[in-house]
Parts: C-alpha cells; sequence; structure tokens
C-alpha cells in the first residue's frame, strides 16, 4: 500500500488527530477542515439543485473573456481572504491569552497558522486579486478586445487555482509548512521537518508562480502590442502604467522563487544539498534567491493600488490627475530600484558594514519615488470637487497609514535601528503596515470602482462605508501595539510570552482582529445586499462615476467584444474629452465582423491536472505525479493540433448591440453629485467642472 500511495495514511487526516489527541489545537484543526468538507459540499450541492453546473462550465471556466477570467481571480482571492482573516483573527485571540503558557493553540499549531496567513495573503490573495483587476481594466483603458494571448490567461488561471487548492487541501489531509511564508532552510530541509507541510509550500508557491510569470508575459505583450489608434505611452492612464511596470517585475522576479523552491524540493525529495548544513550546501542562498523574488514582490502589490488609487483621486476629485509625467517617471523608478533593496530584508545574517551601509542608503532612496506619488496625490485632491465616495474613504486611509509605515521603513533601513528590531513584531507591524493599507485597501478601492462596470449595478454604500471603516480602524487596533510590544523587545513568530507589560497590546490587538473580521463580514454582506438590490443600483449607462478613461465609455457590463469599435484616442483623458464634446453618443456608420476565441478546456484541465500533480508530488504518489505532468503536456500537445480555435460576431450583431447602448445612453437622465449615490443614478453623471 505504501508503495501505491506513498505517504498517504488515515493518520494524515485531521479528524484522527483530534480522536486520540483532543487538545484545543487538534479540536480547531478538525473542525476547519470539516467547515472545508461541508463548505465544499455546499457548493457542490447548491450547483446541483439549480442547475447552473451547465452555465457554471460554459459560460465561466471555459471562457476566454478577459473580464470573467479576471472575475474568477478575484473571486479566488475573496475566498483565501476569508480563509487567511480567520487565521489572522485566531493568532490575535490566541496572544491575548498567551501569557505564560496561557492561550489555546499549541506551539506547532500557531506556527502553522502564521505560515498558512503569510502565503495565503501574498500569493493567493493579492496576487491573484490584483492579476484579477489588471485583467479586467487594463484592455478596457487602452482601448482593447482582449489581452494578447487569451489560453494563456486561462492557463495562468488553472496554475493560480491549483496552487490555492493545495493549500485549502492541507487542511484536510496533512499538515502545512510550519516555517513561515519565506519557507527558509535549513527548517524546511528533511532533516528538520520530515513531514509534508514544507512540500506543501514548495508546490503550491511553484505552481503559482509559474501561472503568475505567464500572466507577467501576457500582460506587457497587451499594452505594448493591444492599445488603441492614438493610444501612446503618454496617453495610457496611470493603472496601465502601474500594470506594465508590474508585468516586467512578474517576468524577472518571479523565476528566483520558482528556482528557489524547486531547489528545496530536489533537497528533500533527492536528498540533493543545494541548502542543506553540510556537504557544501548553504542556507545563505535561498535567503538571496528568495529576497531577489521578495522585494521586487513588495512593488508588485503595491504598484496596481498606486494605480488604482490614481484613478479614485482623479475620479473623485472632478479633476486631471496631478503630475502625470512625474507619476509616470516615479511608476518606472519604484520597478528599478526594488532590485536593488533585498539584502536589507537579512542586514543581521552577516554581511558587511559596507554591504548594509549600500543596500540601506538604497531603501531610502526608493521612498523619494514614492512621496512624490503623495504628494501629486495630495496636489489632485486640492481645490478640487471631492466626494468621498466609498473608493475615496479607502483612498484617504491608504495615504495616512501608508505614510506613517512608510516612515517605520525609512527607520529600517538604517542597518544600526534594523538589527535592534529585526525579528520583533515591530518587523511584522512595518511589513502590515505596507501591504494592508497599501494593497489591501487598494484592491478593495478597486472593486468597489469597478464592480458596477463589470456587474452593471453599483455596490450597496451603507455596508461599504462600514466595511471601509471597519478594515481601516480594525488595522490601527490590530498593528499599532505591534509597533509598541515590538520596541519593547517581543519577538515574532513566537505562541506564548513571559512578559506581562506585552498582554495588554495583545488585547487591544485581538480587539482588532475582531474588527477587521467584521469588515470583511461586511463585504460580504455588501455583496449579498447589492445583488439583492441590483434593479434599484443599476446603471446601464456605464458611467456612474464621472469616469475619465475608455472603460466608462462602455456599457455595464460591457458586450464580450469590448469596442464595437476600436476608439481612436486623441488625450489621456480621452472619455472625459468625448464628453466635453459631445461625441460620446456619435454614431458609427461602418461596422466590421469581430473575431473571437472559442471556449476551451484548457484553464479547468491545468487546475485540475495540476492539483493532481502537487498533491502526488507532496505525498510522493510518483505514478499518479507523472501522470499529473503528462497530462498537461498532453494538453498542450494536443492543443496545437485544433485549428478551428476562434468563432465569428457578424457586424449586424455588433451594430445592434452598440446602437441599443448609445441610444439607452442617450435617454438616461444625467445626475448630479447630490443624487450620485441614489437610485437616480443609472450610469449618467453629470458633475460640476473642479474650481
Amino acid at each position: 500500500m505504501n508503495d501505491i500511495f506513498g505517504r498517504l495514511s488515515w493518520e494524515a487526516l485531521p479528524f484522527a488527530a483530534a480522536f486520540s489527541d483532543p487538545t484545543a489545537s487538534h479540536v480547531i484543526g478538525a473542525i476547519a477542515a470539516l467547515l472545508t468538507v461541508l463548505g465544499g459540499m455546499a457548493v457542490a450541492s447548491m450547483l446541483t439543485v439549480t442547475k447552473t453546473w451547465g452555465g457554471l462550465w460554459r459560460g465561466w471556466l471555459t471562457s476566454l473573456d478577459h473580464k470573467r477570467i479576471g472575475i474568477m481571480y478575484i473571486a479566488l482571492a475573496l475566498v483565501m481572504l476569508a480563509r487567511a482573516v480567520i487565521e489572522g483573527a485566531l493568532m490575535r485571540l490566541h496572544h491575548a491569552f498567551a501569557l505564560n503558557g496561557g492561550g489555546f493553540l499549541g506551539a506547532d499549531h500557531y506556527a502553522e497558522l502564521f505560515s498558512t496567513h503569510g502565503t495565503i495573503m501574498i500569493f493567493f490573495m493579492a496576487m491573484p486579486f490584483l492579476t484579477g483587476l489588471i485583467n479586467i481594466v487594463v484592455p478596457l483603458q487602452i482601448g482593447a478586445r482582449d489581452v494578447s494571448f487569451p489560453l494563456l490567461n486561462a492557463i495562468s488561471l488553472g496554475l493560480t487555482a491549483a496552487g490555492a487548492a493545495l493549500v485549502m487541501l492541507s487542511l484536510v489531509v496533512g499538515q502545512f509548512s510550519t516555517g513561515g511564508w519565506s519557507g527558509y532552510p535549513p527548517y524546511t530541509g528533511i532533516a528538520f521537518s520530515p513531514g509534508v507541510g514544507p512540500d506543501y509550500w514548495i508546490w503550491s508557491i511553484t505552481l503559482a508562480s509559474v501561472g503568475t510569470t505567464l500572466s507577467g508575459i501576457n500582460f506587457a505583450v497587451t499594452i505594448y502590442k493591444e492599445r488603441a489608434p492614438g493610444m501612446s505611452f503618454m496617453r495610457m492612464p496611470m493603472f496601465c502604467w502601474t500594470a506594465l511596470c508590474v508585468s516586467i517585475l512578474m517576468i524577472f522576479a518571479l523565476p528566483p522563487i520558482t528556482v528557489a523552491s524547486l531547489m528545496l524540493a530536489l533537497d528533500r525529495t533527492l536528498d540533493f544539498h543545494f541548502f542543506t548544513n553540510d556537504l557544501g550546501g548553504n542556507m545563505m542562498n535561498f535567503a538571496n534567491l528568495f529576497w531577489l523574488f521578495g522585494h521586487p514582490e513588495v512593488y508588485i502589490l503595491v504598484l496596481p493600488a498606486f494605480g488604482v488609487f490614481s484613478e479614485v483621486f482623479s475620479t473623485f476629485s472632478g479633476k486631471r490627475l496631478y503630475g502625470y509625467t512625474s507619476l509616470v517617471a516615479a511608476t518606472m523608478a519604484i520597478a528599478v530600484l526594488s532590485f536593488t533593496v533585498w539584502v536589507h530584508h537579512f542586514f543581521t545574517m552577516g554581511g558587511s558594514a559596507y554591504l548594509n551601509a549600500v543596500f540601506g542608503a538604497a531603501t531610502m532612496l526608493i521612498a523619494v519615488p514614492t512621496g512624490v506619488k503623495v504628494y501629486d496625490w495630495m496636489a489632485t485632491m486640492y481645490r478640487g470637487r471631492i466626494r468621498l465616495g466609498v473608493p475615496m474613504v479607502y483612498a484617504l486611509g491608504f495615504v495616512m497609514l501608508f505614510v506613517i509605515g512608510g516612515l517605520t521603513g525609512i527607520q529600517l533601513a538604517n542597518p544600526t535601528i534594523s538589527y535592534q528590531v529585526h525579528n520583533t513584531l515591530f518587523l511584522v507591524a512595518h511589513f502590515h503596515n505596507m501591504l494592508v493599507p497599501g494593497l489591501l485597501f487598494g484592491m478593495l478601492a478597486g472593486y468597489t470602482f469597478w464592480f458596477s462596470k463589470v456587474f452593471g449595478f453599483r455596490l450597496d454604500d451603507r455596508c461599504g462605508y462600514a466595511a471601509a471603516f471597519c478594515w481601516v480602524v480594525g488595522f490601527v487596533l490590530v498593528f499599532f501595539p505591534l509597533y509598541a510590544v515590538g520596541l519593547m523587545g517581543m519577538t515574532r513568530r513566537t505562541f506564548d510570552y513571559s512578559a506581562a507589560a506585552f498582554q495588554p497590546w495583545m488585547v487591544v490587538s485581538a480587539v482588532g482582529g475582531g474588527v477587521v473580521l467584521a469588515g470583511f463580514l461586511l463585504l460580504v454582506a455588501q455583496l449579498v445586499v447589492s445583488v439583492r438590490q441590483r434593479e434599484r443600483l443599476a446603471v446601464p449607462a456605464g458611467d456612474p462615476w464621472d469616469g475619465r478613461s475608455l472603460e466608462w465609455s462602455l456599457p455595464s457590463p460591457p458586450p464580450e467584444w469590448n469596442f464595437a469599435v476600436l476608439p481612436q484616442v486623441a488625450e489621456r483623458d480621452e472619455f472625459a474629452r468625448r464628453k466635453a464634446t459631445g461625441a460620446v453618443d456619435a454614431e458609427v456608420v461602418v461596422y466590421e465582423d469581430i473575431e473571437l476565441p472559442k471556449n476551451t478546456l484548457q484553464g479547468p484541465a491545468y487546475a485540475v491536472f495540476g492539483t493532481i500533480f502537487g498533491f502526488a508530488m507532496v505525498w510522493h504518489v510518483w505514478w499518479l505525479a507523472a501522470l499529473g505532468a503528462l497530462a498537461m503536456v498532453g494538453l498542450v500537445i494536443g492543443r496545437s493540433f485544433q485549428s478551428d480555435l476562434t468563432r465569428t460576431v457578424p457586424a449586424a450583431e455588433v451594430a445592434a448591440a452598440d446602437r441599443a447602448f448609445r441610444s439607452r445612453w442617450r435617454e438616461t437622465p444625467a445626475v448630479g453629485r447630490d443624487d450620485e449615490d441614489t437610485s437616480a443614478n443609472r450610469g449618467r453623471a453629470l458633475l460640476e467642472a473642479a474650481t
């Protein structure tokens, strides 16, 4: 049996551990596994009862429409965010009672929680969220009908979903790594971690990183090659600029983590010695490879949010974006400098004072273009007609909190300070201070901002404001106390503590964890309420916010082909120009047939076979791993023999849909700012010009 099923056994199920040793940790693990299984069964049952399997398969899973692929990315991100938020709240609650060995989590369970929390938030929440937004918005903003490689887009999603599936499977079969989101050897090597945990980390990261690299190639080529006539680089919206820089970072920064994880797999599986303590191994090679990815990754995460905030500040201030050229230059400078600062993550690991000084100076330097962005955003708001919509609330919360986090980053760029607070909760607070406001708030702002464009109705504002308030206030309550206890000497990644002075701060942080959890639940409530009230919130005319870029010129939701006729771009704020000149509903004389890619099962097939391959590699079921790998190779070969890959939408169908939209635009009454958040807003905003 061992030869057939590798390391798999009944003892791998968390229920077995809870039955044989019913500690609080084991019971919590069993409950989590049970909820995961029941949740999957509930979704499958609902799809069966409502007879929507066919629609899900034909309309979504096999679709090559970039908008639908983007929506699926974001849906994956929100599911993974739910798990990560719950895990974070559990850790904060445990620490509130962890004085002198108290609390309800064991050391290994706590380590598993912070490892899965970090891995999910970086690789399976943040990356899918930003990839989904780029997928949806960039082709619409540059006047394209799709990304350059629609099939590659679906495969990228499939590989990312496979990595996420492995993380979720670790709840049900075996355990995840206890080595943190960075997976440092030699602790994660076979000598110190002989279980399956590090293998789950390795193969989930490997699959997801390959998918992300392919996405970077796809997005970069799309922006280079698919821009509409007249859409020069300096006429692109700022979100497109940040997407371009992020795409380049994906192409060059993801391969190091892919290589490092595969080398660690060779250490664990075939007794190689890349990162071991003996026989020529050197774990510092892993640290360099990981952070050669890791710090550009920080900017892969925050740059798309910077692009979102640029769109939000401009739109909700009723003004052109101030300092566009300087923002472009700052974005490019950040992308380049992000490759020059990775050593600041391990100042304490034996580098010379001269080396640390060089990387410390580079780290301080990267704050300059970031500061340029903050000043440009404030100048955009200056004397603008500011509306405090929900996206603007996230944006303002970001500016205040991100500047504080940036200042602590300047402190940590000084090696002498880094030596004092390295591996304390001060560092944890700083890291979250950059990525929660800098990434998550940006993604939530973009989700709220463009939701109506994708689905045809706005999100409910009442729940939106409440959720934004909980996220901002909850963040402050969770992480600001960690600055204090970090300066007092409390180390990170420890499940208990002995200094009574830490406990009051931990209690406050636990309360904040509850507020953040409430913020997530309010996001769910907002979506449910909005779907139920979608008729009241409908914006079929497509422009509820008085948008300035091309995506707001389209119906909500846009047709599969996006643009009936590819737009001719004359200015950066092209849609604003058209509204000012009355050219929005100008009649099109000639329509043409539009060619679109046919649906394909390649994307979901890669998700299934990628999951099978990764799971088999984790559990050493070699024959199953070989089948999974051969299946993925076979998909590529099989696709190469297919020739009927596109379908044609007749010009008459395109013309009918476009003329109906233009007629609807003319008939929709324009609303001013006082009615923007009411049912009177049907997607044609009319706002006064900023003074």
